[in-house]
């Protein structure tokens, strides 16, 4: 089992067929994934590499049956993308694109407050279920079938944790990359909640970094409603204070947006917090042994 995505997504790519979009969506689909559509303005009625192309969002859940939608546009068009693509009636939207400004994803937000429709994204790498689906530009080579639920903010550090969890057997059910931006989608209570749930993952890693309150919010929520083991890890212990560090969201601005202070808060509430991506894997090892 897993979460968000599975054997029954139909995904349709926004900007198929631009560079970045094609590149992805071909490697998506032979991965497994079924790509019903693409969506590219002026382009309807053609066909590419065997998946057919639409002028919208709407006539590709229409004529395709698209539930899920994929955004690969430049950041100046992306908000009304996900807007377009919400209003269609899918019931996930996975935003790759970076650099959308902040006053256009608050736009975002309070348009999908209430919706029936998740967002994951922008400014990060997608989701995959290892072995049934893959929705973005994780590397699927990386990745098996298994257990473990990992939500991130770092698409990078996404792939190296995942990278040495798989050089141990250790298999994945689902891992989002929710994004780095401090207005986005999905985040790490949303996934925890739905690992809790899941009743094939069995533990969960969370990755996050300095800045904003996530992490601190995400371990009084592990605290209060998650049973099954969680391991973490905090990128930025070394991250001079109000420096943007990679991430619109990644800058200190106070003690308690320090690495060191969201690893406290971790640690606090018994979620164990690697120093590195091996030590990550390591605990999370340790963690399904119930050591």
């Amino acid at each position: 089992m897993a979460i968000l995505i599975d054997g029954t997504t139909r995904l349709a790519v926004q900007g198929l067929t631009g560079k970045e979009g094609a590149f992805h969506a071909l490697r998506n689909r032979a991965y497994g994934t079924r790509v019903v559509a693409g969506v590219t303005p002026g382009k309807g009625g053609e066909d590419f590499h065997g998946i057919p192309v639409f002028d919208s969002v709407s006539e590709a859940v229409e004529h395709a049956d698209a539930n899920t939608s994929l955004i690969f546009v430049p950041a100046r068009f992306a908000a009304d993308a996900i807007l377009e693509a919400a209003g269609a009636g899918v019931r996930l939207v996975v935003c790759v694109t970076e650099g959308i400004p902040v006053l256009d994803m608050a736009r975002v937000q309070n348009y999908l407050r209430g919706k029936d429709v998740e967002l994951v994204g922008p400014n990060c790498p997608g989701l995959i279920s290892p072995g049934a689906a893959n929705v973005g530009i994780i590397p699927s080579e990386i990745c098996m079938p298994g257990p473990v639920g990992l939500v991130s903010r770092s698409g990078t550090l996404t792939y190296q944790i995942v990278n040495e969890l798989t050089q141990r057997g250790i298999g994945q059910s689902t891992c989002v990359g929710m994004g780095g931006d401090p207005v986005h989608g999905l985040g790490f209570i949303d996934c925890l909640a739905r690992f809790e749930a899941d009743p094939a993952t069995e533990a969960a890693i969370v990755i996050g970094e300095i800045g904003g309150s996530d992490e601190e919010e995400a371990a009084a929520y592990v605290a209060e409603r998650v049973t099954k083991p969680v391991v973490a890890y905090v990128a930025g212990f070394s991250a001079p204070p109000g420096k943007r560090m990679g991430h619109a969201g990644a800058i200190v601005t106070g003690s308690s947006s320090t690495a060191q202070a969201k690893a406290d808060a971790f640690e606090a509430v018994g979620v164990r917090v690697g120093r590195n991506p091996t030590e990550v894997a390591d605990l999370l090892a340790s963690a399904l042994k119930g050591s």
